[in-house]
């Protein structure tokens, strides 16, 4: 079996799928992190690997920017490939200075102005939420290894970048005061809502990569390879 996005065979991907959005941060866990891993897939340049994690069946696969190319791999992965779990382990941009660069934070729901949901399902909701038993697993993974972790609802947003605006407040700060988000990415909002549709699990770890209240900023290669904290977490939960 294969789909237009997808060479991998039946049982090429473990259970539980750890996906970045850069398939060159899926290979650079793949080759850290991974005991034998192999290709599965390579269609369009968006990489699959499958592997071991302290003995436990795991892969990783890049999901590529924004909600339509997350959606249509998870949709895949959960729908045709035997995938229970996909934990987002991603990039996001900070809207408090509570959250700063390089700092983890788990999901508790992600906002959205997005039609994802409503044209897949027609579902209104403007947050969906993630798969508690798996927020727990990485909450576990994370005091276990002793890494500090933020939690709360994140942005996901269908624009980059958005035309200047004179309005007061900005538009993220109007989000992060009256829809607690915490932080920015482009992704979870998608995953979530397509692990609930279809009855499966998914979750959404990011590391802070800049900030709309610091001029701090992470470079192209430190987001491929230094985000290894993260990574970390995603894969102590690993069942």
């Amino acid at each position: 079996m294969s789909t237009p996005h997808n060479r991998a065979n039946p049982g090429d991907f473990a259970k539980t799928v750890l996906m970045p959005g850069d398939p060159l941060r899926a290979r650079f866990i793949a080759e850290t992190f991974l005991e034998a891993p192999r290709l599965v897939t390579d269609v369009r340049g968006m990489l699959g690997y499958t592997g071991t994690y302290e003995g436990r069946p795991v892969s990783v696969m890049g999901s590529g920017m924004g909600m339509p190319s997350i959606g249509i791999y998870s949709y895949e992965l959960f729908s045709q490939y035997g995938v229970e779990s996909i934990i987002r382990i991603g990039s996001a941009g900070s809207y408090t200075p509570k959250a700063k660069i390089f700092d983890v934070v788990l999901a508790t729901g992600a906002y959205s102005e997005s039609s994802y949901a409503f044209v897949q399902s027609g579902d209104t909701a403007d947050i969906q939420y993630p798969s508690e038993a798996l927020n727990a697993a990485l909450r576990q993974s994370a005091a276990r290894q002793g890494i500090p972790m933020l939690e709360g609802v994140i942005h996901s947003g269908d624009v980059f970048y958005r035309q200047p605006s004179d309005a007061k407040p900005a538009y993220w700060e109007a989000l992060r005061d009256e829809k607690g988000c915490l932080a920015v990415e482009m992704e979870s909002f998608a995953l979530f809502h397509n692990a609930r549709v279809l009855g499966k699990n998914a979750a959404c770890l990011l590391t802070i990569s800049d900030s709309f209240v610091s001029p701090e900023i992470t470079t192209a290669e430190q987001r491929q390879t230094s985000f290894t904290a993260m990574m970390r977490v995603a894969l102590g939960a690993v069942q």
